[in-house]
């Protein structure tokens, strides 16, 4: 199923509730959004279509699917831009909304006449229904409200609990108050009884049998939700599209369990921040996209070289430069694992599902910690805005790093002191006594003086190394 709409009607939020419902009748679900690739564009644009793709079935869904069985359109252009995108074919039931056909303006009442007849012509069925009448019914602006009418017709159609809606109408809304409340649950019932109406019945997706206790969220909130449950207690990003939802989901939950939020003035910022809070012994995160990990790169090369801990979830999007911020690709890989200077090796993570997300960035965090290394997330746009739904995790105490053991240095030990078989070393903290050491992102020696002799550089690259190859040892 695909809402579409001109930017800042509320189709996106429409197919999140749908698709909340349809996870909460035990269907499997993901959703994609659909996203202009301008801020602002012009209304009835083909180059405008926004909006989200709900796939649901009675078993599990792991991607968006092929062409959809169902759109629901507030005008006919930005039909267009979804047909170019392949998205609809012959057989495609198209639920129109039909006020353009006796709009004021004779060339748009040309243009919308023209669509529909290309559109059947396609194949597409088109039903041409009058749902912003239905809504003024209800709301002086359908603008506002025409979103929620569209949940109910929804609802109907495909056989959902209309309860469910209600109680999603709440969660979604409750804090605009309850008058915006029962406004928009009337315009759920009222689009109830329009499909009922108006809208055959063309399908029949039962939910699966009763199942555990589920999340349901998109990979950006599994992200963040991950980062509440490994204890991290920084996490610094600067704003960026697709990532930057992770920090508007920590920005409500991070404050309460002692954890700090930073949103720096850029990208190298953020990762210094982050960099010099885990240095201090705190467990810290920063989250970008692939303009952002260009920025970072030398940080992340210091933090390899200092050995110093840190987590960095990557939010993949199309590139090169500032490419396509709205886009889903998975081009980054080379980079991460390549992109800095001279032997850096690092972990990367790469979640295949929205619960991966979740379990990842808890992993990431011991992996660092233990390792004294930078650990990369690897997601994606379409991970990053897809709703799914996933067992709700037990969450295990041992998740959480432990306190850092700030007893003085034992006398003798070096800050780079390193396992001969494995690299690794004990971390000392600042403050701790005894435990001075200089911290650079020169080649340096096992006391952590600068060194510029082949034999200490050489010594430094295969530690770091082994650590690596530790790690594998553990993964058999």
């Amino acid at each position: 199923v695909e809402i579409v709409s001109d930017s800042g009607e509320g189709a996106q939020k429409a197919g999140q509730t749908f698709g909340t419902v349809c996870a909460k009748s035990h269907n499997g679900v993901w959703t994609v959004e659909i996203i202009p690739a301008e801020i602002k564009p012009p209304a009835r644009s083909r180059a405008g279509a926004s909006g989200i793709r709900v796939r649901f079935a009675s078993r599990e869904v792991t991607n968006r699917g092929e062409r959809a069985h169902l759109a629901v359109a507030f005008n006919e252009q930005v039909l267009y831009g979804r047909i170019a995108d392949d998205a609809y074919g012959p057989g495609t039931v198209v639920l129109l909304e039909s006020k353009w056909a006796e709009d004021p303006q004779p060339e748009i009442r040309a243009q919308y006449r023209a669509a529909v007849e290309d559109f059947r012509a396609q194949g597409l069925d088109v039903l041409e229904l009058a749902m912003e009448k239905a809504c003024l019914e209800v709301v002086p602006d359908a603008r506002v409200g025409q979103n929620m009418f569209v949940v109910g017709m929804l609802c109907e159609i495909f056989g959902r609990d209309i309860e469910k809606a209600l109680g999603e109408v709440v969660e979604v809304l409750g804090k605009k108050g309850a008058e915006v409340v029962a406004t928009n649950q009337e315009l759920v019932r009222r689009g109830w009884v329009f499909a009922a109406e108006h809208v055959p019945h063309l399908w029949t997706v039962p939910a699966r049998e009763s199942l555990p206790p589920q999340l349901v969220m998109n990979g950006n909130q599994a992200l963040g939700l991950g980062v509440l449950a490994a204890g991290m207690e920084l996490v610094a990003m600067y704003p960026i599209t697709p990532a930057t939802s992770v920090s508007h989901y920590l920005g409500r939950g991070l404050a309460k369990v002692g954890g700090f939020l930073h949103q720096a003035e850029d990208e190298i910022a953020a990762v210094g921040f982050a960099i010099g809070a885990s240095y201090a012994g705190k467990t810290a995160c920063t989250v970008t996209s692939g303009p952002g990990l260009a920025l970072k790169t030398e940080f992340l090369g210091f933090a390899t070289m200092a050995e110093i801990p840190l987590v960095v979830i990557l939010v993949q999007r199309g590139g090169p430069s500032t490419g396509l911020p709205t886009k889903v690709e998975q081009g980054d890989l080379l980079a991460v694992l390549y992109g800095e200077p001279g032997d850096t090796p690092k972990v990367v993570l790469a979640p295949a599902t929205i619960e991966e997300c979740f379990h990842f960035v808890v992993l990431a965090r011991r992996l660092a910690e233990e390792f004294r290394t930078p650990v990369l997330v690897l997601s994606d746009a379409n991970l990053a805005t897809g709703v799914t739904s996933f067992p709700r995790p037990k969450i295990d105490p041992a998740w959480i790093a432990p306190p850092i053991d700030q007893s003085p240095w034992p006398e003798g030990l070096l800050p780079f002191d390193w396992d001969a078989e494995t690299g690794l070393s004990t971390r000392p903290i600042p403050g701790q006594r005894g435990g001075e050491y200089v911290v650079t992102g020169l080649a340096h020696t096992r006391k952590g003086k600068v060194a510029y002799d082949p034999w200490s550089n050489q010594e430094g690259c295969d530690m770091r190394s082994r650590k690596l190859a530790a790690l594998a040892r553990t993964l058999v």
